[in-house]
């Protein structure tokens, strides 16, 4: 077994990107019960700077939500799993892509910038 204090790196924050971040972090705030993180000085963040999004509980990960200049236009290499309702995601705006079906046994969505993410559901 590694030892994950001499491994050459270690798990820090995920990161999605977006031509609108700061609709698309408030998007996922809904979605995970997160909310936005501010700045430790109280400022007003620059609205072209990246908006970090954490879970007030404390259990989720930090998520930075990027701006970009491009669309999304092909399929996401790596991706995020959710427990949760599918249908209520897709009432927030997410679109389903794939159904569970014999071939996999849970939801693939995309938020409303097309990043794909599984939802499993709380009996899966």
């Amino acid at each position: 077994m590694t030892d994950a204090r001499n491994a050459p790196a270690r798990f820090k924050d995920l990161c999605l990107d977006a031509v609108d971040h700061q609709a698309l972090a408030d998007w996922w705030c809904a979605a995970l019960g997160y909310v936005r993180h501010g700045s430790p000085d109280g400022a007003e963040p620059d609205p072209r700077w990246p908006v970090p999004i954490v879970d007030p509980a404390g259990a989720g990960p930090l998520i930075w939500v990027n701006r970009v200049p491009e669309p999304k236009t092909v399929k996401n290499r790596m991706h995020l799993d959710v427990s949760g309702d599918p249908v209520r995601l897709i009432a927030l705006g997410a679109t389903l892509l794939r159904r569970p079906d014999e071939d996999v046994h849970w939801h693939v969505l995309a938020d409303p910038e097309g990043n794909e993410f599984c939802v499993f559901t709380p009996d899966e």
